[in-house]
This record gives structure tokens, C-alpha cells and sequence, in this order.
């Protein structure tokens, strides 16, 4: 999970999944998409792949990125797991709290 959320916390990457919701793009068709140069869009793309958060396949001499939504599943899954594990915890320091303070 630590590879996804580096992979997540720069913006180009963002966006790069964001275009990527409306379906496979080129890395050429997501590179004009940025201002950034070709390479560091190259980069940004190791780092998805990396991450398993972009599947990537060779057509002729264009590469094809699309979401890889298994992956998004599990990392949704592990979020809402510690969204919902993070309040009890809090909760419970609270009540603790009180209960010293009694």
C-alpha cells in the first residue's frame, strides 16, 4: 500500500488517473495533456506502474495505459478500514480522558 499512496500524493500522477477514468489514453495522448515534458510524463508513469495503479500494453509502437481498478478496490477497502478504525480509537481516548478526570 505505501507504493500507492506515494504514487497518489503528487498532483501530475493525479491527473494523470483522473484522465485515465474516461478510458485507455496513449502515453503520447496523456503527455499533451500536461505541461510537463514527454520524459517526466514517462516517469510519472513508471511510478503508476510501479504502484499497479496503471496497466500498461504495447500496440505497434504506441504503449496503452489504463486503470488498473483491482487495485483501487483494495486500496479503497484499506482506507475505509482505517477511517473506520481511527474514530473508535479516538473515542475510546476520549472516554479515558473523562473517566481520569472523574
Amino acid at each position: 500500500m505505501q507504493s500507492v499512496f506515494s504514487a497518489l500524493a503528487d498532483e501530475t500522477r493525479r491527473g494523470i488517473l483522473t484522465a485515465l477514468k474516461e478510458g485507455p489514453k496513449t502515453s503520447g495522448e496523456l503527455a499533451d495533456l500536461f505541461d510537463s515534458s514527454w520524459p517526466t510524463i514517462s516517469r510519472h508513469l513508471a511510478v503508476l506502474r510501479h504502484a499497479n495503479l496503471v496497466i500498461s500494453e504495447r500496440q505497434g509502437q504506441a504503449i496503452v495505459y489504463e486503470l488498473n481498478t483491482t487495485v483501487f478496490q483494495e486500496f479503497v477497502q484499506h482506507v475505509l478500514e482505517m477511517a473506520v478504525s481511527r474514530p473508535r480509537r479516538h473515542v475510546m481516548r476520549r472516554q479515558s480522558t473523562r473517566q481520569r478526570e472523574t
